[in-house]
């Protein structure tokens, strides 16, 4: 027994040498000696578990750990270490467990508890996670990631005061990572609340990030908290290629795959709002009328199944459905690449949920950022980005670290099936009969105190007007009571409408008369359920993609003079607009007249347009030459 253990000691540390020189194969293989040595020690195993998920092998990681926990059940690092295994997974469920089975005597210290709450935050457990957070700090206070995760946490659970609060804590306890990943929030919170007391200074301090080396912007949060405020263009390609680099270090691309199996065009979507989501809303009919005949679709598939239409209509729609929510990212590249897909595109970019940096691994031979991000990644493994004329025009090339792509009229597909029921009585609706009613359904992180006062002139200049606001938080909806009542608007002036479903929600939106737009982050799917309801909207584009998307919008609608050169026009177009109510009225009919013949809503031409840009960037890519602009033909 005694020389078992002195040579697996031997090939443990053997296993560690090869280990920290990046011989993985080796690595495994010498802790694979050692426990067949001793086959009850706890710390084997878990060095194998260890060289078993840096080479990737995620399912015997898990094996391994399994075995070290098995071995030590109080062993606190054996039970991190299986649980972050699992995670790596998403078996977020079974993480958690793994926390549940741990002894109740056994001694817990704050990284135990700590990564107790990322299991649970992930299983969705969240009171669970805020309780494992609380005893993180109990143990160690000034932890200012732990802070920031407790934020993510009552941020979920629609606590929005205490979210900010833990933020603004992480960002005053930390001057790197952790102040640009709870600033990032700190701004869209106090956005989402429409509480602007911080949100400038809040706002400054994360620009400010930007100048730092990149070293120390690695981990920043998603870019996504700079679409609405007045970041630059520069900015937000470097926010996107600051947040790539973190997101992708050490991850080496795959070699260059062999010669090209013969039959269709192999597109690949990966996203996780294969469910009722907006992308999904937009994207259904368009992979419904694709042409079968040239082009074969998967889908990589990290969602929940929610059960809904929308989402059986997507699945339905395409010719092989992979879910790949259990797959680590290299597993997810490997999929791509064996099955030969010539076209990846990403429909998520810099928002919650995204695995886009599996594309890193460079599956497939034409990388594409497609519809759920409306700016630039930053990635450099992303070859083009999908736009049109006019949110992405080639005098913004310098914008984007992809190749711009560009679709006629727009490049926002939309769904002709989406319902269209009528609009109920205004009376049903809290609206008063005699009124033009001017809406805005946006997001509340989307208003800004300079659209409050736009607005607050639009009805001081068109006095026979309501206002029809989202109320999306209760907060948010007291908050922006307050500052209209500040701008000399009365409250019988503001009608509150509460979130729907969509059927319901196109129903009542053919009530209203105007929507107007917010800048810089515009209506993106709820401009074209306004549009498609019958409802013009008013927009001011500005330099950045999301400032430019109802432009486009309205431009498909033939309604291009709806997309105002600047705020004074704005308010100039929606005061004519809501008292000279004839023209008002023929805008209005115009869209609903010719609603299936606007280009906007012409699926099957999009389809057209669409599966032909795909055939530009195959045929470039075949003919051995490299990504390039591709303007409008």
């Amino acid at each position: 027994m005694k020389q078992n253990a002195a040579l697996a000691e031997r090939h443990r540390q053997a296993g560690r040498l090869a280990l920290q020189a990046r011989q993985l194969s080796t690595a495994v293989a010498e802790f694979e000696k050692a426990t067949r040595l001793a086959p009850q020690d706890a710390l084997l195993w878990m060095n194998l578990s260890r060289a078993q998920a840096a080479a990737d092998d995620l399912a015997a990681a898990i094996i391994s750990a399994r075995r070290a926990f098995t071995a030590e059940p109080s062993n606190t690092l054996a039970c991190r270490m299986l649980a972050d295994a699992l995670l790596k997974q998403n078996r977020a469920a079974e993480a958690a467990a793994v926390f549940d089975a741990f002894p109740p005597d056994a001694p817990r210290d704050h990284d135990w508890y700590n990564d107790c709450g990322i299991a649970m935050f992930q299983a969705r457990r969240l009171q669970d996670a805020v309780n494992g957070y609380f005893q993180a700090l109990a143990l160690k206070i000034d932890a200012a990631l732990v802070h920031y995760r407790l934020g993510l946490t009552f941020m979920d659970m629609d606590f929005k005061r205490e979210a900010v609060e833990c933020f603004r804590t992480a960002a005053a306890l930390d001057q790197a990572d952790v102040r640009a990943l709870a600033l990032s929030l700190l701004v869209h919170e106090g956005r989402q609340t429409c509480d602007w007391a911080h949100t400038e200074a809040d706002t400054a301090a994360l620009l400010a990030c930007l100048e730092r080396p990149q070293a120390a912007m690695g981990q920043l949060q998603s870019p996504f908290a700079l679409l609405a405020v007045e970041a630059t263009p520069a900015q937000l390609r470097r926010i996107g290629e600051l947040r790539s680099l973190g997101l992708t270090r050490g991850v080496r691309p795959m070699p260059a795959p062999g010669p090209r199996r013969p039959g269709r065009i192999r597109v690949g979507y990966l996203s996780s709002d294969f469910h009722h989501h907006a992308t999904a809303v937009l994207i259904a009919e368009l992979l419904e009328r694709r042409d079968v005949d040239r082009f074969e679709v998967f889908l990589y598939s990290h969602s929940r199944d929610d059960g809904t239409a929308i989402g059986r209509r997507v699945r339905a729609a395409c010719d092989h459905f992979v879910d790949v929510t259990h797959l680590a990212n290299a597993e997810i590249a490997q999929r791509v690449r064996d099955d030969g897909i010539d076209i990846a595109v990403d429909l998520k970019g810099h928002t919650r949920g995204s695995r886009f940096e599996v594309l890193a691994h460079r599956p497939a031979p034409v990388q594409v950022t497609y519809l759920g991000y409306p700016a630039t990644t930053g990635a450099d493994f992303i070859d083009y980005v999908v736009g049109d004329e006019i949110v992405t025009p080639l005098a913004h090339a310098a914008n984007y670290s992809e190749h711009i792509a560009q679709l006629p009229f727009s490049y926002q597909p939309n769904d002709r099936q989406r319902p269209l029921p009528p609009a109920p009585p205004r009376s049903m609706l809290g609206l008063p009969d005699d009124a033009v009613v001017l809406c805005c359904f946006n997001q509340t992180y989307k208003i800004s105190p300079s659209m409050l006062d736009l607005w607050a002139r639009i009805l001081d200049g068109a006095p026979n007007t309501v206002l029809w606001l989202l109320a999306w938080n209760p907060h948010a909806q007291a908050n922006l009571s307050a500052e209209l009542t500040r701008r000399g608007v009365a409250p019988q002036r503001v009608v509150w409408a509460p979130t729907l479903g969509l059927d319901e929600h196109i129903a009542r939106f053919r009530a209203a008369d105007l929507f107007l737009d917010t800048w810089p982050c515009n209506a993106h799917t709820t401009a074209s359920e306004a549009l498609w309801a019958g409802v013009p909207v008013l927009t001011v584009p500005g330099p950045t993609f999301a400032s430019r998307v109802a432009a486009s919008l309205v431009h498909a609608c033939g309604l291009s003079e709806l997309a105002c050169a600047d705020a004074d026009a704005y308010v100039e177009m929606a005061c004519a607009l809501a008292t000279e109510r004839v023209t008002l009225a023929g805008v209005k009919r115009h869209l609903d007249e010719r609603r299936l013949q606007l280009p906007l809503f012409d699926t099957e031409r999009y389809a057209r347009d669409y599966e032909a840009l795909l055939q530009r960037m195959f045929e470039r890519q075949q003919a051995g030459m490299a990504p390039q602009a591709l303007p409008l033909t």
